[in-house]
């Protein structure tokens, strides 16, 4: 079974009701959110929609004003408090505006994605959704269900490497990138995130590694699958 049939089987199981699901697909820098979250949505089918923690990160113009424009993509780097709002707004009203952004215009685009009424699974990614540090931690409660994807640090650095080099960037500045910039965000999502219900790592656990998390009901398992 692959780890997307795993997680599709759970959110099936737990997404009954009228209540609209949010699934939170977390994850350091490169471990493959996006692709997971478009994956599940495809086969979740049209009442399932993903948001993407990206549009809110910060504008360039402010970032280059508070001195941070060089650590864009860190959790300071965004909109927090907006995101947050988001997702409470997600569980309380059927009809939602929210904030995309174009990588390759390296802007949010206001109002640039929308869920329906009709959608009753959303499906939410970004690397910080899980952090226990304010105002991220706000989140864990919002979610149904949290998923964390955990990938060797070596194969998140190569992953990275290959990102800035697809973009055009020559080997050495491509590596300075993802060496100065990403691998700490990877560290700080890897060092401060809460537990989630349910992890996809790259290796295959033995079944005694696999069981309930404390506080969850039975169907709140953590497990873990080859990525």
């Amino acid at each position: 079974m692959t780890p997307t049939d795993a997680l599709f089987r759970e959110i099936k199981a737990r997404a009954v009701g009228e209540k609209r699901f949010l699934v939170a697909v977390a994850g350091p820098p490169g471990s493959g959110k996006s692709t997971l979250a478009e994956n599940l949505v495809a086969r979740l089918g049209p009442s399932a929609a993903v948001v993407p923690m990206d549009g809110f990160h910060l504008d360039n113009d402010k970032l280059q004003k508070m001195g941070l424009l060089e650590r864009k993509g860190a959790p300071e780097t965004f909109d927090a408090e907006g995101f947050v709002s988001l997702i409470r707004t997600l569980r309380s009203k059927l009809d939602v505006t929210f904030p995309t952004f174009d990588r390759e215009s390296d802007i949010t685009i206001p109002c640039g994605g929308h869920i329906d009424k009709g959608t009753s699974i959303v499906v939410i990614e970004g690397s910080f959704l899980l952090l226990k540090t304010p105002t991220w931690s706000e989140l864990a409660e919002l979610f149904d269900l949290k998923v964390q994807l955990e990938v060797a640090r070596k194969e998140l650095e190569a992953r990275l490497v290959k990102r800035w080099l697809d973009h055009g960037f020559p080997v050495a500045e491509a590596r300075a990138r993802a060496l100065g910039n990403d691998m700490r965000n990877v560290d700080f999502v890897t060092n401060y995130s809460l537990a989630p219900d349910f992890s996809i790592r790259p290796e295959k656990l033995n079944s005694r590694d696999v069981g309930v998390v404390p506080g969850h009901d039975q169907h709140s398992r953590n497990e873990s699958y080859p990525a």
